[in-house]
């Protein structure tokens, strides 16, 4: 092994770190940890609960409009247009309420994940900002769905009482 001169002038395996160095490092570590990474995944799931309940507001303060889009413009694959305009638009109410509470948030997730991809798959019209949209929306939920909500969910706080 070949060594190496430290600043003091001794001898040391190369990449040895000094101790206060060390000790920096643990604690900017420990820092994101405990507060930086919750403090993301909460902002993700924010983001995602923002986008799609808001996309469900719009399609019930005009319900003929919504069920008209989804009769011509939509093209839902083995669906009516109606019982795809009602699930289409409950799912958009519903999971981000999830998503927000950190509730089976890897439920909602997944179930977004898959709405978001029958948007895509069946709107043919959909501009190249918008399948960007969907795609960064898509990746966000597979963060959710694989990583899970985070430590500020009620998830962690359920899964700690019962599992001690």
């Amino acid at each position: 092994m070949e060594m190496a001169v430290n600043r003091s002038g001794s001898l040391g395996t190369p990449g040895a770190m000094r101790p206060g160095l060390k000790q920096s490092l643990r604690a900017v570590i420990d820092v994101s940890e405990q507060w930086l990474a919750p403090a993301l995944d909460f902002g993700i799931r924010l983001l995602l609960a923002s986008v799609f309940f808001n996309s469900g507001l719009t399609k019930i303060a005009s319900w003929s409009t919504t069920l008209a889009l989804f009769d011509g413009e939509y093209m839902v694959p083995f669906l009516s247009p109606e019982v795809a305009a009602w699930l289409g638009t409950g799912a958009e109410l519903f999971f981000p309420v999830l998503l927000v509470l950190g509730l089976g948030a890897r439920f909602a997730a997944i179930g977004l994940f898959v709405l978001n991809a029958v948007a895509v798959i069946s709107y043919p019209d959909l501009s190249e900002a918008g399948l960007k949209d969907h795609q960064y929306w898509g990746l966000l939920l597979l963060v959710v769905a694989l990583h899970g909500p985070g430590r500020l969910s009620l998830d962690r706080l359920i899964r700690g009482k019962w599992l001690g």
